[in-house]
């Protein structure tokens, strides 16, 4: 399974651009690093829009989904530095998913990242979970790496007492990744498993995206520093 462990903190906001240069060194130089370091954390991503709104997109990946509701986390969001509320005042559109990752299929993570935003209901959810298990092969297109379902967890989702995020916008929504090489593969898988004739059963997805990998950063990471 590429994806390690088994939860998921997917954020994505914009940043107007007179906070822009700010707003990306608190991420490059602060948080990242602060987030992997919590307890169960493992790894984090960052992305920037390649087709894709909204600009920047952030995945953090937890040993259990339980870690994103665990004293340590917990303590860190009511204890953030002057920094990170300085800049999460100035997030726009924020969009915070907790999830569990229920299907991740290949092997390792590619430059590209296609998101497509899906919005079950319960009396379909099992039906898509199942049609997703065979839509989510990584092996049938070149430049695709890996790909993954995440089932976001709504009473963990939304806003925090310091994060102003969207609150109830599509708490129950799932989010299909798909790593490629380059964004060609990632579109091209897009257009013909979620948004073409060969989608059904499922709607046209609530929104698709296209983003570039800018940096990522494992706990063994913070080790070796």
């Amino acid at each position: 399974m590429p994806l390690a462990g088994k939860g998921m903190l997917l954020t994505s906001m914009n940043i107007d651009a007179a906070d822009e240069a700010d707003f990306n060194r608190w991420y490059d130089r602060e948080h990242l690093e602060e987030r992997v370091a919590i307890d169960g954390f493992l790894e984090a991503r960052r992305y920037v829009a390649h087709a894709a709104d909204p600009k920047y997109l952030s995945l953090y990946s937890t040993v259990t989904l339980d870690v994103l509701d665990s004293p340590a986390y917990r303590a860190r969001l009511a204890n953030q530095t002057k920094w990170s509320r300085r800049s999460m005042a100035h997030f726009k559109d924020m969009l915070r998913v907790v999830a569990r990752i229920t299907v991740s299929n290949g092997t390792g993570r590619g430059a590209a990242l296609g998101v497509v935003r899906l919005r079950p209901t319960p009396d379909n959810a099992g039906a898509w979970r199942d049609a997703l298990q065979e839509k989510l092969a990584p092996e049938q297109r070149d430049g695709v790496i890996s790909m993954h379902l995440l089932e976001s967890e709504p009473e963990l989702s939304g806003a925090t007492a310091d994060i102003p995020a969207v609150r109830n916008e599509g708490a129950r929504d799932w989010f299909v990744l798909i790593d490629g090489t380059h964004v060609g593969a990632v579109s091209a898988v897009i257009a013909e498993r979620f948004t073409g004739p060969a989608a059904s059963p499922f709607p046209l997805p609530v929104s698709v995206g296209t983003y570039s990998l800018m940096w990522d950063l494992a706990k063994s990471d913070i080790g070796r520093g």
